[in-house]
């Protein structure tokens, strides 16, 4: 069954391997019978600033309160048109990709901003108007898939469990648990490359076409097993105490 993919994606240079990756998808998806969604920051010269000037139509011109303002101007559609496009696609999109250096353990800043901006009160979180009942597996995009692709200069074995940058997954808990799966989508396990600083040809290669694969599985793919809100694991925000009761830290969050 056809389905409609957004690409977001993050990098200045054309000629990169996360550009690469983001032509593979739009050619694999395409192949596959997928309607595809582009978001190319750094083409479209996203406005990289969250500021005064999204709000046209302030409630307090003295002070900014970035969530009243949010909520008033997606409430009452006085967005700005990029912000109010790059929402209509997110809604469009049955699955989302996101393309992207690793850059100083996260995400470009453009990126990061994309969802401050376009993550409205009332769209992303506030959802329905009823504050935190609608987050961590619910809210607007339930049913909805994301996926990270990330480009990672250093080599594997820093970013393991026991690497001395930290585990990948613990560094984009953040980005998966939190700017994803807090506004309802499933969100599938990251796809990094490693060492694309000194990548060769061949090794680009074989990681492309490792990365076809795994698009064909984009919407069959078990998503990461986080645990959410209103499944009974939390009381009054805090895990259960019969639930991995003697463990601390983020992996308590996934039933694994």
């Amino acid at each position: 069954m056809s389905k409609t993919v957004l690409i977001v994606y993050a990098h200045p240079e054309p000629t990169s391997l996360t550009r690469s990756f983001v032509s593979e998808t739009i050619k694999t998806l395409k192949e596959h019978g997928h309607s595809v969604l582009e978001s190319d920051l750094y083409g479209m010269n996203w406005k990289a600033t969250f500021d005064e000037n999204d709000f046209p139509c302030r409630i307090n011109k003295d002070r900014i309160d970035f969530i009243q303002e949010s909520k008033n101007a997606y409430t009452h559609k006085r967005q700005t048109h990029d912000i109010e496009l790059e929402q209509r696609k997110l809604l469009a999109a049955d699955a989302v990709v996101f393309h992207f250096p690793l850059w100083w353990f996260g995400m470009p800043a453009i990126m990061k901003d994309w969802i401050d901006r376009v993550y409205a009160y009332g769209f992303a979180y506030g959802y329905k108007d009823e504050g935190n009942r609608y987050r961590y597996g619910d809210g607007i995009f339930k049913n909805k898939r994301a996926l990270l692709s990330v480009m990672v200069g250093g080599p594997a074995e820093d970013y393991s469990p026991r690497g001395i940058n930290g585990s990948l997954d613990e560094l984009l808990f953040p980005i998966t648990h939190g700017t994803l799966f807090f506004p309802g989508f499933d969100v599938l396990p990251t796809h990094a490359v490693y060492g694309t600083g000194r990548l060769k040809t061949v090794e680009a290669e074989k990681a492309l076409a490792a990365w076809r694969s795994r698009l064909e599985h984009l919407f069959n793919e078990a998503a990461i097993p986080f645990r959410r809100q209103n499944s009974g694991d939390y009381i009054n925000n805090i895990l259960a105490d019969h639930i991995r009761s003697k463990e601390t830290g983020l992996a308590i969050h996934s039933d694994t």
